[in-house]
């Protein structure tokens, strides 16, 4: 953005609950702006307070409806909610395919709700590489209850539990999702599971397969979390007021256990690593085309040197 961006007035107005502030600092975000260090510091002293719920399963298990849902009755107990969809991204643009409220339309004119797409940009897991920030503009801006809806590509949605409090897995009747969570370490990374879809052949089996599965990896440390399997229909609206239930019970359990800092100390761990490994790549990006990188990899090929000493050599150049 060429204009000069008056942070702290930003803040101030994203924080009273201007929409429009918490957009154009979530912008900053996914621009990767100039600015966003000088952003995040400013947020620093009032994030914390929201509840991050990251919604995951298959394509077609019903995300986006289950997420709607959970919203209306969010609302319904008189809490502020935002949305995170990360959608596919467009190989042209980078930016999301999807869009923001296309999907949503009943709970987007709501002043108590904000709904934003991110773009994956490619990412495997399905988290675009803004999430983590774009949750901490939501946070300071009062929103107690922060939904991310992940892409859904697989084995690589794992990666959600490292971003949420909580990780809701959705799974549906009639696709094999009890054999492909157990396949895919989802039954591992899941607090919460909702078997959607629930009016159709075969969901009893589907919850009873899960319970089993459940029960046969559950830990038998005392005081441990016992993992909820919720059966619903999005689309109908049953068993949604059971499943805010259980990602209530999953939060109590989390504070009173001291889990919810651990969870978020490693959430920061990543997220600081993340950004230091983004430095290095810039600069390494600097040596390259050219450079002090491209010879190094010269000499490799040549037989000159190899990649441990290279390394080492460029460790150096960096200063590390």
């Amino acid at each position: 953005m060429s204009r000069s961006i008056d942070v702290p007035v930003l803040v101030e107005e994203a924080r009273a609950g201007t929409s429009r502030a918490v957009g154009r600092l979530i912008s900053l975000v996914d621009d990767q702006h100039p600015a966003l260090p000088e952003v995040m510091a400013a947020l620093a002293p009032h994030t914390g307070g929201a509840h991050v719920v990251g919604i995951t399963g298959a394509p077609g298990v019903g995300k986006s409806t289950t997420t709607n849902a959970l919203v209306r009755a969010l609302r319904a107990k008189g809490e502020k909610v935002a949305v995170i969809a990360v959608d596919p991204s467009s190989p042209f643009s980078g930016g999301a395919l999807l869009g923001d409220r296309i999907r949503m339309n009943d709970s987007a004119s709501d002043p108590g709700v904000y709904i934003r797409s991110l773009a994956s940009r490619g990412h495997l897991g399905g988290l675009s590489v803004s999430a983590p920030q774009a949750i901490r503009v939501l946070d300071a801006a009062g929103f107690g209850t922060i939904l991310v809806e992940t892409v859904g590509v697989g084995q690589s949605e794992v990666e959600i539990a490292g971003a949420a409090d909580t990780t809701l897995v959705l799974l549906a009747p009639g696709m094999g999702d009890g054999i492909q969570a157990a396949k895919a370490g989802i039954l591992e990374i899941g607090d919460v599971f909702v078997v959607n879809k629930a009016d159709r052949d075969g969901a009893d089996a589907t919850v009873r397969d899960l319970r089993h599965m459940i029960q046969m990896g559950e830990s038998s440390v005392p005081g441990g979390w016992r993992r909820t399997v919720v059966r619903a229909s999005a689309l109908e609206g049953t068993g949604v007021d059971e499943t805010v239930d259980a990602l209530g019970e999953h939060l109590s359990w989390l504070a009173s256990s001291g889990t919810l800092r651990e969870r978020r100390t490693a959430r920061a761990r990543d997220e600081i690593t993340a950004l230091v490994v983004a430095g290095l790549r810039e600069r390494l990006g600097d040596l390259g085309s050219g450079g002090a990188l491209d010879t190094l990899a010269g000499r490799v090929v040549d037989g000159a040197t190899d990649p441990f000493a290279a390394a080492h050599e460029l460790r150096g150049a960096l200063g590390l």
